[in-house]
């Protein structure tokens, strides 16, 4: 199971009154895909992840933005509740088994925790999160980039696949396209973040993955910051 990536941001003021007025500011700096602007989803989550949702709204083809998602939460206001929307943004990611580099669509789920939902997680995990998506379309795969800043070294299995990406990437200017294309997502993502700190009263913000243990100081390095 690949390992996944986040960034929590945390705010000051964070309240009942300005829950969601937050929430449409957060989801206005949303990336969105160029050819999927507007948001797919939205599910207003009582209590804690074990219930069943309060509401949910199938958005697909309706082109709602961030007001429009806004308004719909605002619908059901309650601390102890979680509003959870999802969109694309697009990616680079490396398709190994044909060996060539797509930009696409990919899943981007945003969330905003009521201060009292599933007995006070926000505190511990953000009072905004994203689920950004599979680790490696930050980090590339294994330690293969920044090594040095690496906490899961590369894998050196006998896989044919990867034998197939190890050989492939031995190749001066097919690694130096890898670490182009993985770099352009980082700046895409920190970028987002700027735009967040803009839009947003952050008090804090946090990147963290699965598989690092420093996940933010990897893309750093990655980066070449």
């Amino acid at each position: 199971m690949a390992n996944r990536a986040y960034l929590r941001v945390w705010t000051r003021d964070f309240s009942e009154a300005t829950l969601i007025a937050q929430f449409a500011r957060f989801l206005t700096t949303a990336p969105l895909s160029a050819s999927e602007k507007a948001f797919k989803e939205l599910v207003v989550q009582p209590v804690d992840a074990t219930e069943i949702p309060l509401a949910e709204w199938d958005l697909k083809d309706l082109g709602y933005g961030a007001a429009e998602v806004a308004a719909l939460a605002a619908q059901h206001i309650h601390l102890d509740s979680a509003y959870i929307a999802t969109a694309k943004w697009d990616l680079w990611t490396f398709d190994i088994e044909n060996l060539k580099w797509l930009h696409k669509p990919e899943p981007l789920v945003l969330t905003c925790h009521g201060p009292e939902y599933d007995s006070g997680l926000a505190a511990s995990e953000g009072h905004f999160t994203s689920d950004l998506g599979f680790e490696h379309f930050f980090t590339g795969h294994g330690g293969l980039l920044a090594p040095g800043a690496a906490s899961n070294p590369f894998d050196s299995s006998d896989h044919p696949m990867e034998k197939t990406f190890r050989q492939w990437m031995a190749t001066p200017a097919n690694l130096k396209e890898y670490h182009a294309k993985t770099r352009a997502n980082i700046q895409q993502l920190f970028n987002w973040m700027d735009a967040i700190h803009q839009a947003l009263p952050v008090d804090r913000s946090q990147l963290w993955s699965e598989g690092e243990e420093n996940f933010e100081a990897r893309l750093d390095a990655i980066l070449g910051r």
